[in-house]
């Protein structure tokens, strides 16, 4: 009885945020909700505009402290191994590395967004 109940109370809620999902934007439309294209750009220009250095410059940043966060999350994990100092230096090698890197990003204005 309690698996029918489950299966049931889950198909409704699924049916009823499905309704909501396609009933409530089309209450308030306007021209970008209705722009298939999210990028910012006008789908009717020359797709041969070409992007600026800084936008690549960002994302790339971006995807390097990605990269870090998703290295260092397993650290509290990994420092049950036995050889610790190891683990510790690779860790403050890695984070020394990026940090210069950012410093050096920084003092050269390549954060800087305006041109």
């Amino acid at each position: 009885m309690n698996l029918v109940l489950v299966l049931t109370t889950n198909t409704f809620l699924t049916l009823l945020l499905t309704i909501i999902m396609f009933w409530l934007p089309l209450l308030n439309p306007y021209a970008e909700k209705a722009n298939p294209y999210e990028c910012g750009f006008d789908p009717l220009n020359s797709a041969r505009i070409p992007f600026s250095m800084k936008f690549f410059l960002i994302a790339i940043t971006f995807l390097l402290f990605d990269l870090e966060i998703a290295l260092l999350l397993p650290l509290p994990w990994a420092l049950q191994t036995t050889n610790l100092p190891m683990m510790i230096k690779s860790s403050m090698t890695l984070i020394i590395i990026l940090t210069l890197g950012l410093a050096y990003e920084w003092t050269q204005k390549g954060l800087d967004w305006n041109e």
